[in-house]
């Protein structure tokens, strides 16, 4: 999928700066830029806020070209543009660029890949899909059991976090969650209304847990 002859909203890229300054005042922060790229320009955010319990990745960039939302009935427009996160534990080490072959760059090579997806094949992103890390559902990396990850609503910021608003439209934000294979699979066949009830009944946390115990293994 050719992506250049695409309209390019660059004034995207500022707004979210803006928004990441208002919400995340005094907070450390590293950004890994996109190495030259034919597809779409993606930066990923580092940000380390002050007395808090976790930190975060948050792209800039996805938003830069609309999503094909032509099969949405109704307000289509709502979901042309959106920006994910990742919720990290506190003091994970990413190094100073992208990769640096530590233990957490599939992190950020999942959010990455999740951000370009809908561009790539031509579709949209939005709270209950999911992503595979590729047809086979193979891990990441060997760092990780985790092969794939489900699009959720933020639980831990405010509703007004969750929307920038731009003349173009609202950029939605939404956050990654981790998934193991055999939760991939079970949420293909038995949807998200389904599988959402684990992480309710386990009171799931929004931080990728590391070791957290597959739901659907038997």
């Amino acid at each position: 999928m050719k992506l250049k002859h695409k309209k390019q909203y660059q004034e995207h890229y500022d707004l979210i700066d803006k928004h990441i300054d208002k919400y995340f005042k005094g907070a450390e922060i590293h950004v890994f830029h996109e190495i030259p790229t034919f597809d779409i320009h993606l930066d990923i955010y580092h940000i380390k806020p002050k007395d808090s319990d976790f930190e975060l990745l948050f792209t800039a960039g996805m938003s830069s070209i609309a999503m094909n939302v032509s099969e949405i009935p109704g307000d289509s427009d709502f979901y042309r543009f959106a920006e994910l996160i990742v919720l990290i534990p506190k003091g994970g080490d990413f190094g100073e660029i992208f990769p640096s072959k530590t233990p957490y760059d599939w992190i950020i090579s999942m959010i990455k890949q999740s951000a370009k997806f809908p561009h790539l094949y031509n579709t949209w992103l939005s709270i209950g899909h999911t992503i595979q890390s590729d047809e086979e559902m193979n891990t990441y990396s060997d760092n990780t059991d985790f092969c794939g990850c489900l699009v959720l609503p933020t639980m831990s910021f405010p509703e007004d976090f969750k929307t920038i608003h731009t003349p173009n439209g609202v950029i939605n934000i939404y956050s990654l969650f981790p998934m193991y294979k055999e939760e991939l699979e079970y949420k293909i066949e038995k949807g998200f209304n389904e599988f959402i009830q684990f992480l309710i009944k386990n009171n799931t946390a929004e931080i990728i847990d590391f070791q957290r115990a597959n739901f659907c293994k038997q």
